[in-house]
């Protein structure tokens, strides 16, 4: 009989073999880079091996060696971010469990021997879970979704982290660009404070008109350093991002924005695009695949959670009688006598309406969530080009006239220093403006292909208990 179970269950793992998952060249990589190649146009590696290392670090070296674009930027970190490395090393522990999961269970062999008196009985032994050996297509089935989630996760992190990359590029770009101006701006106060100590003196100027240029003078000061400590802030979050270190803390930066875009996108489809290539309701959607399958298994496994069949053979030898063998099976399995698993049942169907829930939330917020990222960025085009066309240039003509006015001796200095600071504050806004309108950008972005915040995106990830039954005891 023992030979006859071993043989079965033999056959029964070859089936299950047949169809079971087996470990990938890549990690399931493959899936992330395509993926990501869709969203962002950017390589990523999961660095494995030294070599690997080593090409990352040339890559790395060259996109250094020039100024540092907001793409160049997000490729750094793509590939030297130790962070991501670990989310892709999460994704190569997720192809274990896929693997493992795919398996059928390994049989029990046991042999004792007991001996007294002159007696011995030999007792060996094979044990099989048939049961979960009859599921295994199903909960293999399971952990290929659960697997397609984890590919998921990875390239959602991929996208969070290139997101967080450019606006942290647009931050220390622009707090660049206002360190520039109020370098100059503290400049001109300088000398313009220094003159009206001069004309004080000598009665020339009254004592207001004198602090007047002395206390724009000193705010320009504190401004430009209250600017010098956000750019370094903001260069310091950007390193980080990019996982740099020591000799590559270097990197150069523009000292000004890009410039805007003649025209905004238009995008009427926009609600459209981001529910279909929204990665966090990617997520929900499988894990939703995911709970209905566990949830037919819960139900085809409602009263039998253990079926355990062992083949006995026993030997039994004494010098006063005749030795004998016996053969035999012992079939053990659970008697649903106080839970005839409505329990389990249960679990799985609010489980089921958890995520289901979850997912129609995400998937109303991910539609809002579009719709004010395209109003926002509308309306930051529409006020940084205002400032581009209207304000600044406008600012320029006030500017020359001034001057002319001044060359001609029509207005005083101080006429003219005035101007030169509401000049100063039409420039700032417009750098600010910028700023928020390229920012805009990487939220619209953001909110087509997911990779916000993981509070804002958070892909909510259901309990699974209710697919361990059919393999637990």
């Amino acid at each position: 009989m023992v030979h006859t179970l071993t043989r079965c269950l033999l056959v029964l793992a070859a089936l299950g073999l047949s169809g079971c998952a087996a470990f990938s060249p890549d990690a399931g990589m493959t899936a992330v880079s395509e993926l990501t190649a869709q969203a962002i146009k950017k390589d990523v590696a999961f660095v494995r091996s030294a070599e690997g290392a080593e090409t990352v670090n040339d890559n790395v070296r060259r996109l250094l060696a020039r100024t540092l674009s907001a793409d160049a930027a997000v490729q750094i970190a793509l590939l030297n971010n130790k962070g991501l490395q670990a989310a892709y090393n999460e994704l190569a522990l997720a192809e274990t469990d896929l693997v493992a999961d795919s398996l059928p269970p390994n049989p029990v062999f046991s042999v004792s021997r007991i001996a007294g008196n002159g007696a011995s009985e030999i007792e060996r032994q094979v044990v099989g879970d048939i049961l979960a050996l009859a599921t295994l297509p199903f909960r293999s089935d399971i952990a290929r979704d659960r697997f397609r989630q984890a590919q998921l996760r990875a390239a959602l992190a991929t996208l969070r982290l290139a997101a967080d990359v450019r606006r942290s590029y647009f931050r220390a770009v622009g707090a660049n660009e206002m360190v520039v101006l109020l370098t100059d701006a503290k400049s001109t106060a300088e000398s313009t404070a220094q003159l009206a100590v001069k004309l004080g003196e000598t009665g020339s100027i009254n004592k207001l008109d004198q602090a007047r240029e002395q206390v724009f003078y000193a705010e320009t000061t504190a401004d430009l350093a209250t600017a010098r400590q956000a750019a370094t802030s903001a260069r310091e979050r950007l390193a980080r991002l990019m996982g740099l270190w020591d000799g590559g803390l270097d990197f150069r930066l523009a000292n000004q924005l890009p410039a805007l875009p003649r025209r905004p996108l238009s995008l009427p489809s926009i609600e459209v695009d981001a529910v279909a290539h929204r990665i966090d309701l990617q997520i929900a959607r499988l894990e939703l695949t995911a709970l209905a399958k566990a949830q037919n298994l819960t139900e085809a496994t409602r009263f039998v959670t253990l079926l355990d069949l062992a083949g006995i053979d026993r030997r039994t030898r004494d010098p006063d009688s005749t030795p004998f063998r016996e053969r035999g099976f012992d079939v053990q399995f659970q008697i649903p006598i106080f839970d005839g698993g409505e329990v389990r049942v249960r679990q799985s169907v609010e489980t089921y309406n958890l995520a289901f829930n979850r997912l129609t939330e995400r998937a109303v917020n991910v539609r809002s969530e579009a719709r004010d990222a395209y109003r926002v960025y509308r309306s930051t085009w529409d006020i940084a080009s205002h400032y581009q066309r209207e304000i600044l240039p406008l600012r320029k003509i006030i500017t020359e006239e001034m001057q002319l006015r001044f060359s001609s001796m029509q207005v005083d200095i101080f006429a003219l220093l005035t101007e030169a600071r509401q000049r100063l504050a039409s420039l700032r806004g417009a750098i600010d403006a910028k700023q928020k309108f390229w920012l805009a950008q990487s939220e619209l972005q953001t909110a087509v292909n997911g990779g916000g915040s993981p509070a804002a995106t958070a892909d909510n990830a259901t309990t699974t208990a209710a697919a361990a039954p059919a393999g637990g005891h």
